[in-house]
């Protein structure tokens, strides 16, 4: 949940945007680094106060050729497909129906869940599901509950074959803002994907969450590269602008670019600025060269 200080700081910018006309960027859309890292706006984060509508018009203005957003269920996806269809925007990922994996008494509605939200997808032209796994069972072991997880990846695989579809699990952060979460470690997420062993499957790395759980970005991700198919970013602390803070985005974004990943990095923040001036400032990034020195980060605001 997002804190309600921070909330009401960006209205102030939001209340400004509502206005505002579209019209065309100056430069060129689909912005990708050079070995293929491209940026997407997660429009419930960056862009919340916003109707569909008018969130995917200023990600065009922005520059940023793609969105995505979490929940499916609660949307008119018919007008999310006709504004999408309106701005030439892609549809990065969307998040599939939020049911435990780790207890196996909610597997089939996980599974219907996940029969639903591939459909979904279709429908939208997203080749990416995002999942949670589900809670911790404090009086369940860790090794049950890892072993119904992958049982229930499993099961899944057999929804996704031939689907176009892609799942990926979410590891998150328990110190600040998923206390009880059962996946916290990435290398715990990489380990349970080569059990479940499905090309469909695989870890959404969400750097900020990451950041606070382990740290050793650079060396964690490039390593298991190719079991990630989907990347989050936001600053840390206070999970703002990715020019805040003490992770050096640049050189993350760089040492990816140099890796044979190929697909999208979420910009998944809430703003402490103008979200437009924001969100054009990370879209110049992936502007450059990958020879160009690009810029340092600010200091967090106090």
């Amino acid at each position: 949940m997002e804190p309600a200080l921070e909330r009401g700081r960006r209205c102030l910018f939001i209340d400004s945007l509502k206005g505002l006309a579209y019209s065309p960027p100056t430069r060129s859309l689909n912005r990708t680094m050079p070995n293929g890292l491209t940026p997407s706006v997660c429009i419930d984060a960056v862009l919340a106060d916003l109707a569909p509508r008018e969130a995917l018009s200023l990600v065009k203005e922005s520059g940023i050729g793609a969105f995505e957003f979490w929940g499916w269920w609660d949307r008119d996806l018919e007008s999310i497909e006709a504004a999408k269809q309106e701005f030439d925007l892609s549809l990065a990922a969307c998040c599939t129906k939020f049911i435990s994996l780790v207890d196996p008494a909610t597997r089939e509605d996980y599974l219907q869940g996940l029969t639903e939200s591939v459909q979904a997808a279709k429908q939208l032209g997203c080749s990416t599901l995002i999942s949670q796994v589900g809670d911790a069972r404090p009086q369940v072991s860790r090794e049950a509950q890892r072993h119904c997880l992958i049982e229930g990846l499993q099961a899944a695989g057999n929804v996704l074959t031939g689907s176009g579809v892609n799942l990926v699990i979410e590891p998150l952060n328990e110190l600040v803002d998923h206390a009880g979460y059962y996946l916290i470690r990435s290398q715990e997420a990489f380990d349970i994907i080569e059990a479940v062993n499905h090309p469909q499957i695989k870890v959404v790395f969400d750097i900020y969450h990451q950041q606070i759980s382990e740290g050793h970005l650079i060396r964690n991700l490039t390593d298991h590269i190719h079991h990630i198919a989907h990347f989050h970013a936001a600053g840390n602390p206070g999970r703002h602008e990715l020019t805040h803070g003490e992770i050096h985005y640049p050189s993350v974004f760089e040492a990816i670019q140099n890796t044979a990943y190929r697909g999208y990095v979420g910009l998944e923040y809430w703003p402490t600025k103008d979200p437009l001036t924001g969100l054009r400032e990370v879209a110049s990034w992936f502007d450059r060269p990958v020879e160009s020195p690009l810029p340092v980060n600010e200091p967090s605001a106090p």
